[in-house]
């Protein structure tokens, strides 16, 4: 009998924890466009230490514009580079080559934005 219940539990429990859990799927390009503010970024959920980030990511008309990146006491802006929606994930072209980064979607709303990149990192957003 204790098996039963214990397996009812665990049962339950991937149910529900696969809810909080779930990635939020993209239609369009529309959903992410707009200014956003990358506030911190993280290797895991659990990690308990964010990295402050400075950059702003700028996503108009099918083109990714980030600004503000710092680098040996200076800032830069990276050269717009296009960005698709693929299966519901956000794939952002990877400036003076053929290849995409690759985001999935973890949180989103009309003021903030949760992306976890293909080797799981975590950026994390305010709408501008």
């Amino acid at each position: 009998m204790k098996q039963i219940n214990l397996a009812a539990v665990l049962l339950c429990l991937s149910v529900f924890g696969s809810a909080v859990y779930a990635d939020v799927t993209l239609q369009s390009k529309e959903e992410v466009e707009g200014t956003w503010k990358l506030q911190s970024t993280k290797n895991s959920l659990t990690d308990k230490q964010a990295i402050d980030r400075e950059d702003t990511w700028v996503f108009k008309d099918g083109k990714l514009t980030i600004l503000h990146i710092p680098r040996e006491g200076k800032y830069y802006d990276q050269p717009p580079v296009s960005y698709e929606i693929d299966e519901g994930k956000l794939k952002v072209a990877q400036v003076g080559n053929n290849r995409f980064e690759t985001f999935v979607v973890v949180e989103k709303d009309d003021k903030i934005m949760t992306l976890k990149g293909k080797y799981g990192g975590y950026y994390f957003f305010n709408k501008k």
